[in-house]
């Protein structure tokens, strides 16, 4: 795989560049992602490229005007005080010209990605439609990585392809604190989706001193999948909750004090998924008891999952994590030991074979 940062301005000055990013926001207010993407962006600007903007929103089956990126345009283009031309045709070859005749803009944007049913099927010819838009393509999305898209896999196959800086940090990140962590390593397993994390302690079970489990996994602990998971030493599930009901939606104080001491001594943290609902002030406690403990050790950091990292940012605590990672599926799956499309792509692409590119 080839990297964004190897490449200086002798290589990028007067080029095109194609940069898939993911603009997949629930909320206009949530510009976590557009804030990580920012250095990317700023970096092929010093280096005097043109660069198109690829990215998708939602999971439309149409065109929809609700799922649009035109106001994502306007939050990018503000936060780099520079203008960003959105370009809200569908059809590559028009769109082609459009950005070969204009010589004013530096940015361009493209329209929601996912309009073009092509797309998510991973079509060779939109892939090569897409690629004749520019002479590189970096992949900085690593939040959509483990999505088979053809703006991430096979437009590989007919473009100079290199890795973003985010990318880049999120793979180095997850490789630190997966591959060879140090010990001891601590991994907190929040949220739902809990047969998931089945595949994660799989995964790093051998590495791992402590599995500590949210208030979610209560919900499920009848569940046969999960009967034998908890007979495993190095599982720990909530000693006491929050309940509304017969549901769980938090850790108590004695798991938050408990879960606390544990972390203190980690060397290494990941964290994915919250340790009750967090959407609620109420629930949201253990959550925080969690992540103070988690900035107080001098270890390796990692959080992630859309709602976990929200979290850690409304707290204001983003700068005491080592890495807070844009990925939720993502994540889960490189946890998981799961080779990501988006990533194997770059691996494999036309750039990584020739050595002279």
């Amino acid at each position: 795989m080839k990297y964004l940062k190897s490449l200086g301005i002798k290589d990028l000055a007067g080029k095109t560049c194609l940069l898939r990013i993911d603009l997949n926001l629930k909320s206009l207010s949530d510009q976590f992602r557009v804030d990580a993407v920012l250095p990317t962006i700023k970096y092929l600007l010093s280096k005097k490229t043109k660069i198109i903007i690829l990215s998708h929103r939602g999971r439309p089956v149409k065109k929809e005007s609700s799922l649009s990126l035109k106001p994502i345009a306007k939050i990018v283009s503000h936060k780099l005080g520079m203008n960003i031309k959105f370009i809200p045709e569908l059809d590559l070859k028009k769109i082609k010209k459009i950005i070969e005749a204009d010589n004013k803009n530096k940015v361009f944007m493209l329209e929601n990605l996912r309009f073009l049913p092509g797309e998510e099927k991973n079509d060779a010819v939109l892939a090569k439609q897409l690629a004749e838009l520019g002479n590189l393509y970096i992949n900085d999305a690593f939040a959509v990585s483990h999505r088979k898209n053809a703006s991430l896999v096979a437009i590989t196959n007919y473009i100079k392809s290199f890795a973003g800086l985010l990318l880049e940090k999120e793979i180095s990140g997850l490789t630190k604190a997966t591959r060879n962590p140090q010990k001891p390593l601590i991994v907190i397993l929040g949220g739902t989706k809990l047969e998931d994390k089945i595949t994660i302690i799989r995964n790093l079970a051998n590495k791992t001193k402590y599995f500590l489990f949210g208030s979610s996994f209560l919900n499920e602990i009848k569940d046969p999948k999960f009967v034998n998971l908890i007979k495993n030493k190095k599982i720990i599930i909530p000693v006491d909750s929050v309940m509304a009901g017969n549901s769980y939606f938090d850790i108590g104080p004695q798991t938050a004090n408990f879960y606390s001491q544990i972390i203190n001594s980690a060397k290494t943290i990941i964290w994915n998924g919250p340790v009750g609902k967090t959407e609620e002030k109420k629930y949201s406690k253990g959550s925080r008891s969690i992540l103070l403990a988690i900035t107080r050790t001098k270890g390796f950091k990692v959080i992630g999952g859309g709602e976990t990292a929200n979290f850690v940012i409304k707290n204001n605590l983003q700068k005491k994590i080592s890495l807070l990672s844009t990925g939720g599926g993502a994540m889960l799956d490189f946890l998981s030991g799961k080779k990501l499309p988006g990533i194997a792509a770059l691996e494999r692409s036309v750039s990584a074979k020739n050595k002279n590119l």
